[in-house]
């Protein structure tokens, strides 16, 4: 199975591609960053977005799109930015006839690190190691893009996709890292229980105070 992975940004949009199997070892595909011109009007920059992620699915040809899901912050421009970056890929996934996931930050650091809260210097070491790299990708948007992508490759995702699910809400994460093959890692059963307390929470927007 190939998976692209998105990290949405407006002014740089991590994206990596690997091949594999849940339970084994994955393959880099290609990595890279779509970057816009923070003095161009917004719908140019989304416009650059979308050339960029066109040009990857085009040339990667993945099975599967995984992006980061979006959670509200302090920060109102910087959401606004990411919200519309990841409405972007999503609409190009579905043009291309991809299924998509969305995963959340700390489903996805549990995925490759065992910890949902590692920071991004942890889940670049790690991408590194897990993909056999020479070096670590640059900047932390590339390897962002790829842990997304490994996130969803060990969540069991061509098992739910072959069965018609969403794997963003409905798929059992407990039962997706059972089912796949070999035992879970401890990476895959800490992503699990990340993804299964995400998931019991309700999720609302937030406007922050004034």
């Amino acid at each position: 199975m190939r998976v692209l992975g998105v990290d949405p940004g407006l002014t740089r949009c991590g994206w990596g591609v690997i091949d594999g199997l849940p339970g084994r070892k994955a393959k880099l595909v290609a990595v890279g960053v779509v970057r816009t011109d923070p003095d161009l009007p917004l719908a140019q920059r989304l416009l650059q977005v979308a050339d960029g992620l066109t040009a990857v699915l085009r040339e990667c040809l993945p099975d599967a799109v995984a992006v980061e899901r979006v959670f509200a912050r302090n920060d109102v421009s910087t959401i606004m930015g990411t919200a519309q970056a990841s409405g972007i890929a999503m609409m190009l996934a579905a043009q291309h006839g991809l299924p998509v996931a969305t995963h959340t930050p700390s489903e996805v650091k549990a995925a490759v690190t065992g910890n949902g809260r590692a920071d991004k210097a942890q889940v670049t070491l790690m991408i590194t190691k897990i993909l056999g790299l020479a070096q670590a990708p640059k900047p932390a948007d590339a390897a962002d893009g790829l842990a997304l992508a490994v996130c969803h490759l060990w969540r069991g995702g061509p098992t739910a996709l072959a069965a018609g699910q969403d794997t963003a809400y409905h798929a059992d994460p407990l039962a997706s890292v059972a089912g796949s093959a070999g035992a879970p890692t401890a990476a895959q059963t800490a992503w699990a229980r990340a993804a299964a307390a995400a998931r019991a929470q309700p999720k609302e927007w937030r406007v922050p105070a004034r």
